[in-house]
């Protein structure tokens, strides 16, 4: 894999570098054959969006946040994506947390699992990080799901109360819920089914989430629940801002 060459100054450099982890990350054998896919998906809404954090986004981030520090058994999910996008920053948040992270992939295989563990385990080496990491022997299953992505540990995804899942497939997030849990899906999309089965969607870019989310759990002021949050009229917030986009002078 080449060297990243783009200069900080080139004003898709942030788009470009998130693209060149992600070349790392499927020459190590972390990605499905989709995922570049899936991230050019939700690249695209995120022009749409004007590649900042909204104010709707970031509501729902300190509302996310908040429900994380007072779950009982809160956990944060990684998939290929988001281990090479955010691995780092998700870790973090957990271990703030004092909660494991658990491997949460659609297309399940052996050697994806043992990229990502061997990934994950560099970060914590490197940082100091404590954190488990669950998702490499799960012992049972998520209920009304079908196949390998059922799977799931039963000390981390299937007791928890409040979990973060970025990047999560549908039916799984429906699945989750369907459990009685607050589910936290972190997707470009906000028409997205995914979008619309969670609790709380963060309409925002994973690594922009996770910045946002360390920076409010390192400020003297923590999040507080509101209890008022409706993830509809979040969601359509964030609509109206990709319409109005489009009313914008070329």
């Amino acid at each position: 894999m080449g060297k990243f060459t783009a200069d900080v100054s080139h004003p898709r450099y942030e788009s470009l570098l998130s693209r060149h982890k992600l070349e790392i990350a499927a020459a190590n054998g972390m990605l499905a054959d989709s995922a570049m896919i899936a991230h050019g998906r939700g690249e695209a809404f995120d022009y749409l969006l004007g590649e900042k954090t909204s104010n709707s986004a970031m509501l729902a981030t300190e509302n996310a946040l908040a429900h994380l520090i007072a779950a009982k058994q809160p956990i944060i999910t990684i998939n290929g994506n988001t281990a090479a996008l955010a691995g780092k920053e998700l870790m973090e948040i957990a271990q703030a947390l004092n909660c494991p992270v658990e491997l949460n992939i659609f297309y399940r295989t052996g050697p994806r699992i043992e990229a990502l563990i061997k990934h994950l385990e560099a970060i914590k080496l490197e940082h100091g990080i404590t954190t488990p990491i669950l998702g490499e022997n799960p012992d049972t299953r998520i209920p009304n799901l079908e196949g390998p992505r059922a799977k799931c540990c039963a000390m981390g995804i299937f007791s928890s109360d409040v979990i973060m899942v970025p990047l999560e497939d549908g039916d799984r997030c429906e699945a989750l819920v369907k459990m009685g849990k607050t589910v936290i899906v972190v997707d470009l999309n906000p028409m997205s089914r995914s979008a619309r089965m969670a609790s709380i969607t963060i309409v925002d870019e994973i690594s922009r989430v996770a910045n946002n989310m360390i920076q409010l759990i390192e400020a003297d002021n923590q999040p507080e629940i509101d209890i008022d949050f409706v993830n509809s009229k979040n969601l359509q917030d964030s609509i109206n801002i990709i319409a109005a986009r489009y009313q914008e002078p070329i």
